[in-house]
């Protein structure tokens, strides 16, 4: 007599990451897995970094340029990082970063643009780092669950 290891009856499949909020497990509209969404917000770091870099280079008083600290761009990058987050979900529906790592933002709660006032509380709560550290089920961060937004596979 053979016993079959079949899952009992009442065993209830595992839900792929996305499932409650609609989303596909694989392809396009796929939660982005940490690892891109964190080499985007590196991508994204970097340039806005590079762009208040350059700002401050311009604006530098010519008598402060042996001054290393006086070159580096400082809390300067958080301006070029809110810009490019803003305005490129609420035009593009993606950062630079996001575009090079084929992620985008989209709302979960229906289907429409981000828009600004998403788009923004969403920006400022990044910029907090700490809800973008808290994850729920799917990975999402506290600050896309509060936006009611997810970042997918473009």
């Amino acid at each position: 007599m053979s016993i079959d290891k079949a899952a009992p009856p009442d065993a209830v499949p595992a839900a792929h990451r996305g499932s409650r909020l609609g989303l596909p497990a694989s392809g396009s509209r796929s939660l982005a897995p940490t690892g891109l969404r964190l080499g985007a917000f590196v991508a994204d770091a970097i340039a806005s970094a590079l762009i208040a870099g350059l700002f401050v280079q311009i604006f530098t008083p010519a008598s402060a340029t042996h001054d290393l600290a006086a070159r580096l761009p400082g809390s300067w990058s958080v301006v070029p990082f809110a810009v490019d987050y803003v305005f490129g979900v609420v035009i593009a529906d993606r950062t630079l970063g996001m575009y090079l790592f084929g992620l985008r933002v989209i709302r979960v709660d229906r289907r429409a643009a981000v828009g600004l006032p998403r788009a923004a509380l969403r920006t400022c709560l990044l910029m907090l780092l700490v809800p973008a550290l808290v994850w729920d089920r799917d990975g999402r961060g506290l600050h896309d669950r509060l936006a009611d937004t997810a970042v997918v596979r473009a």
